[in-house]
């Protein structure tokens, strides 16, 4: 049985960036590292939160299905992308 990863890091990048995680983290304008709040979030997905970022993650593939930046949605021209917590 595997288990869910206790925290992520999310990136906000311009939606023109190409590719995610660790090799976007050079163009992003923000990031949070997020923990696990054992909860699970509106998408089905467990919600992790942390630096003004909550966040529904699919544990899985570290895709973002829903996320708060400061109790706002993401503005269009952002994209969010999972990098591993260190």
């Amino acid at each position: 049985m595997t288990t869910a990863p206790k925290r992520f890091e999310v990136l906000l990048v311009p939606e023109h960036v190409e590719g995610g995680g660790v090799g976007a983290a050079a163009d992003a304008v923000r990031a949070a590292v997020v923990e696990a709040t054992g909860e699970t979030g509106v998408s089905g997905y467990p919600r992790y939160t942390g630096g003004g970022m909550e966040a529904d993650i699919d544990p899985a593939t570290g895709a973002v299905e829903a996320l708060l930046v400061d109790g706002s949605e993401l503005d269009y021209s952002l994209k969010a992308v999972t990098a591993p917590a260190e």
